[in-house]
């Protein structure tokens, strides 16, 4: 059967493959090869192997560039939106600081005027006392001079009947009532000059009393004004804030401690709003103690994002690989051992940058690492970029973040040109997958 078998593929194959003879000619004679069915059908099936060996891997490479380009676009787009947005909202937190400096600025004139008022309008109510005192004073006189007069003219009838023939006493009865007469002319004139003050100072108050309420509808709508002015300010500060405390909690790190550090040296000028205190009939100094607090917290808020933002410019954020690479190796355990750190492969030589501002504390040789370069950076961060092949800075040189340290090699215990990139704080190996994640959000 197996016989057979063999007999029919030996006839099919030398139907499509028939036997071939190549001659070799030479000096000597004529020497043939022969090429048999199966041997021709052997080279055809390794050919066929080869080949499309050949496709599988081509497409394996011209997949990955393709998937690489796009990854780099997708961020380099997604860094270029962030960086607008940020523009964004740090030209509109400008704006409304601006605006809320000026709106201040009139509600604090606004103030000086309504205080002036008061202080006319306690001038003329204090006048219109005083004339009202006056006025009793004068009427009281008044009542005391018509009783008097009425007593004098008693006095005269009595004194004219008892003197009809005694002329001389009549003439001096006469005087006296004429004196009378001018003193109650001259107080009734006086009375109505000051009917007539008191009655422009009623008018003048009625006046400042309409000033007033115009000044507090003005102040009411201004400070409805400040409120949308307060509100869509603190929006931004917290829209500004977010994202930098979204960088620290995907970092890992704990700024608390780091923000001190830097508040203690911060070099920021300005300081709290000190609340006015005015004299109003209103709640107007309670409302200027409102918007001084909020204007405080404004502030606060300010100084927070400059504060997060300096210790964010302070932390190894950065990519130290820039243009084309591959991920090699990851942070965690490999191969029953701590890898501390994470590998980028890419051509011999590629560039590699400082992933922070900070100071060379060893540039040279190290083993296991090869050629290695240490930097420290602030609130005790220290990263390392390992197995390089040129190493282009110094001890104790200063550096800034993107700037070229040195090129990708394979020195050291390597099986290939890569890059292996630590961060360390305190002695301990983080993760730089989180940092560079996290990096992405402000570079």
């Amino acid at each position: 059967m197996r016989q057979r078998l063999s007999d029919r593929i030996s006839a099919r194959l030398e139907g499509m493959l028939p036997e071939q003879r190549l001659y070799l000619k030479s000096d000597e004679g004529t020497r043939f090869v022969r090429l048999r069915p199966g041997t021709q059908a052997g080279l055809l099936v390794g050919g066929a192997v080869l080949v499309g060996w050949s496709v599988v891997v081509t497409a394996f490479f011209i997949i990955d560039g393709i998937a690489a380009g796009s990854g780099r676009d997708q961020a380099a787009r997604a860094q270029i939106a962030y960086e607008h947005r940020l523009e964004a909202l740090s030209g509109e937190r400008d704006a409304r600081a601006t605006e809320a400096e000026q709106a201040l600025s009139r509600f604090y004139t606004a103030l000086d005027e309504v205080s002036e008022m008061q202080e006319a309008l306690l001038a003329s109510e204090q006048r219109v006392r005083e004339l009202e005192t006056g006025i009793e004073v004068i009427q009281r006189t008044l009542r005391r001079t018509v009783g008097e007069r009425d007593a004098a003219r008693e006095e005269t009838r009595v004194a004219l009947a008892r003197l009809e023939d005694a002329p001389e006493a009549a003439a001096n009865a006469q005087a006296r009532r004429e004196d009378a007469e001018e003193t109650l002319n001259a107080i009734i004139t006086a009375l109505e000059s000051t009917a007539q003050e008191r009655d422009k100072a009623l008018v003048f108050a009625e006046a400042a009393d309409a000033e007033i309420e115009r000044m507090e509808v003005a102040a009411a709508l201004m400070a409805e004004r400040n409120d949308r002015i307060f509100s869509r300010l603190e929006q931004a500060m917290e829209t500004s804030l977010t994202p930098l405390r979204r960088v620290f909690e995907r970092a890992g790190v704990s700024t608390d401690s780091i923000i001190d550090q830097v508040r203690q040296g911060y070099a920021g000028t300005g300081g709290p709003i000190e609340p006015l205190v005015v004299s109003t009939r209103g709640d107007a100094s309670a409302r200027i103690d409102r918007d001084t607090a909020r204007a405080n917290s404004l502030l606060d808020q300010m100084e927070e994002i400059d504060l997060h933002r300096i210790v964010a410019e302070s932390l190894p954020l950065d990519h130290p690989v820039r243009g084309s690479y591959k991920r090699t190796s990851g942070f965690g355990p490999r191969w029953g051992r701590m890898h501390s750190g994470v590998d980028f492969a890419a051509a011999r030589g590629t560039p590699i940058h400082a992933t922070a501002a900070g100071t060379v504390t060893h540039a040279g040789w190290q083993s296991g690492y090869g050629k290695l370069i240490k930097i420290r950076h602030p609130f005790g961060f220290e990263t390392r970029y390992a197995h390089l092949n040129r190493i282009r800075v110094a001890e104790g040189q200063r550096v800034s973040r993107g700037e070229r340290i040195g090129d990708m090699g394979t020195t050291g215990r390597s099986t290939g040109v890569h890059l292996h990139y630590e961060i360390r704080r305190g002695g301990t190996a983080l993760d730089p997958a989180t940092f560079i994640s996290a990096g992405r959000d402000v570079f």
